[in-house]
């Protein structure tokens, strides 16, 4: 599966071992022209440990392939911007975005301080949303685009995590609106959650086992995540809105499902205590395909629904 005159940007793919890299390179040696963007402040933000794009795009270029460095921001809109001119200016397109930036922090909900939350918001779900936003254009003009955003099992819930938790979960709620909006313009957007050993990890986890640990990080490389981005960005995929998980080697889909219920015209609360037993039941799950329809069910209002025009603020 080759990507012969496409234009790619990875974003966060400076740090060594990383996700970004991984991907870029493997989107590089498959014919892909990419941009490597990172700003090079590392996985925590602080620069403690850099991450350097000029390395990534200098690794791909001496291997045979076409790389350029970019080092803007993905937390700005006009920075943003700036990373798609430079796809723009060097190769005159773009076709696919990998939102692959982040910066890590791991604390306690009541010990956080407000300027983290605030990085992890801006740089995890805004940098999505900026991204987006300055490639859309592009893509819907062209009539072709793919679209592979970055989320977590943390989005799930882990110590530590809830605010990193509640970005991850909106970049989920990005590519299901994302995936219905580009459909008419051939433009697919999916989520992964990767599992690797890299500089993230390192920063904020260990593992005190010395075995265990060296039996993880030869388990678990980034390159065993690259081959499932680089499907959801080649031109063969047509699945959009999907969220998928992918580590040492296993790729799995995830989906939100809904019980079949309890229903009651003339609902109390005590219906809704005396009947927790069909609401939780797990023997009939529908999955939720529809984004304008979250129940999983048939929704004859849902399909209704027209909006009315925008009016900007």
């Amino acid at each position: 599966m080759r990507f012969d005159g496409r234009v790619a940007i990875v974003t966060g793919a400076g740090g060594n071992p990383g996700l970004g890299r991984s991907h870029a390179r493997l989107l590089a040696e498959r014919g892909a022209k990419v941009v490597v963007n990172d700003l090079g402040v590392g996985p925590d933000g602080r620069r403690l440990i850099r991450a350097e794009a000029e390395k990534v795009a200098a690794e791909i270029n001496d291997a045979g392939g076409e790389a350029i460095a970019d080092v803007h921001s993905v937390a700005d809109e006009e920075s943003a911007r700036a990373v798609v001119q430079t796809a723009l200016d060097a190769w005159g397109r773009v076709d696919i975005l990998v939102n692959n930036a982040g910066v890590g922090v791991v604390a306690g909900f009541d010990e956080i301080t407000p300027a983290d939350i605030w990085t992890l918001i801006s740089v995890h779900l805004m940098g999505a949303i900026w991204m987006c936003r300055a490639v859309w254009p592009h893509l819907q003009a062209a009539g072709y685009g793919r679209i592979v955003n970055t989320t977590s099992g943390g989005m799930l819930g882990s110590p530590g995590l809830s605010i990193y938790g509640a970005a991850k979960f909106g970049i989920f709620g990005l590519t299901r609106g994302l995936a219905v909006e580009g459909a008419a313009h051939n433009i697919r957007v999916n989520a992964l959650s990767p599992g690797a050993a890299t500089t993230s990890f390192e920063c904020f986890y260990t593992i005190p086992d010395r075995a265990a640990l060296q039996a993880f990080t030869d388990s678990f490389p980034p390159e065993l995540v690259s081959p499932a981005v680089a499907y959801l960005a080649h031109e063969s995929c047509e699945l959009s809105g999907g969220l998928f998980d992918a580590g040492g080697g296993n790729v799995s889909a995830s989906y939100i499902a809904s019980s079949a219920g309890y229903q009651n015209p003339k609902l109390t609360i005590e219906d809704v205590r005396d009947n927790l037993a069909p609401i939780l039941d797990q023997s009939a799950l529908s999955v939720v395909t529809d984004p304008r329809d979250p129940s999983g069910h048939l929704n004859e209002t849902a399909a209704q629904m027209v909006p009315k025009p925008y009016q900007p603020v």
